[in-house]
């Protein structure tokens, strides 16, 4: 149930000690809270009348902690002002020792009933990058800890150490860090703050306060989930979607090419500052950057993630050209061909042992700038097709060769099941030949994996006849949807899983529409939609048996492993790195497939939603135009446990979440769908002469 605060009276008069910058007092403002503003603490406590409230923020946070004399709080005693200060550096009476402690990973625990039944014990808050007073303080009424779970602290506090946040001191509420900081930081979720703040401004002023109608947030949906959407709504969409790459200054330009590279180093953990307003935006011809580490920071700006990856390239080919196709960008249609040069011509992807011709690994795309000799089939798989998408909306065939030769070098490496494993490494395919990974007896199930480079094999067979493409791939799903859903190895959920195996289903009926494929196809696609909310959203799932990242743990696991954005199924989430963005994909080349009015209907659905969430921010540039990973639908904010180590909640990402749901939205804006837009392919012409070469004994 959403919460409602209304002041209720005037009561005492509040009086603000701080920034007219500062969030609370812009929200006091617009709420006609009865209000003055004091230069000075000093002049707060003298023009205060007996039993007025004072506020007291902290302007210099992080780096300057509030420092009050301790006379100016006795003259506040004297006059029964009741007081909240944050992050103070000294209190008479209370114990503050140590320096600021600095956290990311902790979340606000509350540990009273003194929020009503709108915030329970154990409910968490968000505060992010929060710099912290250590102090001790009796009956906390919210702490400080790393805690596992969504909405609730589902392991409790006992076994983790904690802080004390909010308490009562005297005639005094403190903060032990700048709660006020809740809009700039980011803080969520905003009901549960809303309830925080009504507490408050309730104590403070000794009338009770029922709603806010003016919450101030920096970075918004574009549209709330009733609003009627205007008819240019999706043009918009994908035109900020487009627009977002250049605006946020992903693409790697020469005047900053060794920043890229300090902030890359080996690529374990590739995050560094935002690159600011007025960087040199690239042309592509160096590659584009990753997007946005999920950590926010106190002042709401977020890391970005400086690692270059192949697969982002050609995904972000995809997404640039389609949108520059129907945009009439000729300024995108250009960085599009240059991703795509920059990956077979000018960066290591393609270089090295992945270009010589007696090569195991000739063909094959290496993952990143900095692991070039560690293979991906799905990686290379979104890549391919993503440059396929690309080579249709360019009209060239300029690249058919090497995406050919790609494909082939995936498929030589494919087991005689038709699996290939997660990844293979160059030293050992050197050392045993492709031709041993060829006569491998694999079965991995896994669709996150395996799936997409399935479609690719169906795709590249309807185009060339080439009949092993087909049996391989049909073997593969044959085993996999008989070991669905029991055997299936899930990643972050069975979600994605699904949302992943729906392409080659929907290929494959393509190629051969049998009763049974299309019955494989419908399994999925309805188990899918079983968890599609009326508003669009997709849900996330947990499975069962043989999942790699479930749910964590412990509260001590928490933000140390892969993790998915629900805690337990049911929670409402959806999930736009690993599902919802390959789900609106997949789901429109199976409603073009098959004709199904229920998959055009649910297609539809999830572009009105995946329209509506994109993100607004006039704030942050860098971010106005992205989709965030997570949102949750019933609150219809940015929300999510951030449990995952590389990709949390708040993260963003150029190739899989951005440059899907960019291109798709371009192909439902037209009515149309990936098989038919890349009909026309010529690769055919390549294929005996690549066959000849590749396969040679």
């Amino acid at each position: 149930m959403l919460c409602h605060f209304a002041y209720a009276g005037h009561g005492h008069t509040l009086i603000f000690c701080g920034s007219v910058e500062n969030d609370l007092y812009r929200l006091l403002q617009k709420e006609a809270f009865p209000l003055r503003l004091a230069g000075t603490v000093a002049e707060g406590v003298h023009a205060a009348a007996k039993g007025d409230a004072l506020i007291i923020v902290a302007d210099g946070y992080p780096a300057v902690r509030t420092n009050i004399p301790a006379a100016l709080l006795q003259a506040a005693r004297r006059k029964q002002l009741r007081i909240y200060m944050e992050y103070p550096q000294a209190v008479a009476g209370l114990d503050i020792t140590g320096d600021t402690l600095h956290t990311q990973l902790e979340r606000g625990v509350v540990t009273t009933t003194a929020f009503g039944s709108e915030l329970k014990p154990m409910s968490i808050l968000g505060i992010n990058d929060c710099y912290l007073v250590p102090v001790k303080a009796d009956s906390p009424l919210i702490v400080l800890a790393k805690v596992a779970g969504l909405d609730q602290a589902a392991y409790g506090i006992s076994d983790v150490p904690t802080f004390p946040l909010l308490f009562r001191h005297d005639n005094m509420l403190l903060a032990a860090t700048k709660m006020t900081n809740f809009a700039t930081g980011r803080y969520g979720p905003d009901n549960a703050w809303k309830a925080v703040w009504a507490y408050i401004l309730t104590w403070l002023t000794g009338r009770e306060v029922t709603a806010f109608q003016h919450w101030p947030a920096d970075v918004t949906p574009m549209y709330t989930r009733s609003e009627k959407l205007p008819a240019n709504a999706q043009a918009e969409s994908i035109r900020k979607g487009v627009e977002w790459f250049s605006k946020a200054r992903f693409f790697i330009h020469p005047d900053w090419k060794d920043q890229w590279k300090k902030y890359q180093s080996d690529g374990r953990n590739p995050v560094g500052p935002p690159l600011p307003a007025d960087a040199a935006n690239g042309n592509g011809l160096l590659g584009l950057l990753e997007g946005h580490a999920s950590r926010i920071s106190y002042n709401g700006q977020q890391q970005y993630r400086y690692w270059l990856r192949a697969d982002v390239q050609g995904e972000a080919a995809y997404a640039l050209a389609a949108a520059g196709k129907y945009l009439h960008n000729a300024d995108d249609l250009q960085r599009a061909a240059n991703l795509i040069d920059f990956v077979f011509n000018v960066s290591n992807l393609r270089a090295q042992e992945r270009n010589k011709p007696g090569s195991a690994s000739y063909g094959l795309l290496g993952w990143s700038d900095t692991h070039p000799y560690v293979y991906y089939g799905d990686d290379n798989a979104r890549a391919i097709l993503g440059m396929l998408g690309a080579s249709a909306y360019l009209g060239t065939d300029k690249w058919d060769l090497q995406i050919v030769e790609n494909i082939l070098a995936n498929f030589r490496t494919t087991g005689k099941n038709g699996f290939r494993s997660d990844r293979i490494e160059d030293k050992a395919l050197q050392q045993h030949g492709w031709q041993y990974y060829q006569q491998r007896d694999v079965i991995n199930p896994a669709p996150h994996f395996e799936s997409w480079m399935w479609a690719l094999y169906l795709w590249l067979y309807e185009k060339t006849g080439y009949q092993p493409l087909l049996e391989k791939t049909k073997t593969a799903i044959r085993i996999t949807m008989e070991a669905y859903p029991a055997q299936w190895k899930w990643t972050n959920g069975i979600q994605q899983e699904r949302a992943r195996m729906v392409l080659p289903l929907a290929w494959l009926v393509r190629v051969e529409d049998t009763p049974e494929h299309r019955r494989w196809l419908d399994t999925l696609v309805r188990e899918l939609l079983r968890n599609q909310d009326a508003c669009g959203a997709i849900r996330e799932e947990l499975g069962s048996g043989k999942g790699k990242f479930g749910r964590t743990l412990s509260n001590k696991d928490y933000g140390l492993h892969e993790a998915p954005l629900i805690f337990a199924n049911g929670d409402p989430i959806a999930d736009m790195l690993y599902t919802s963005n390959f789900a609106f994909f997949s789901l429109n080349e199976a409603a073009h497939a098959t004709g199904n009015g229920e998959y055009k209907a649910a297609v539809g659905k999830l572009a009105d939603f995946l329209t509506r969430i994109q993100v607004k921010s006039e704030q942050h540039r860098d971010l106005d135009g992205a989709w965030f990973r997570a949102f949750e639908f019933n609150r219809w904010e940015y929300w999510a446990s951030n449990a995952d180590v590389g990709w949390g909640a708040w993260n963003t990402l150029t190739g899989w979440t951005q440059s899907w749901i960019v291109a798709t939205q371009v192909l439902t804006a037209q009515q149309q769908n990936f098989w038919d837009l890349t009909r026309q392919s010529a690769v055919k012409t390549k294929m005996p002469s690549v066959i000849n070469h590749m396969f040679r004994q």
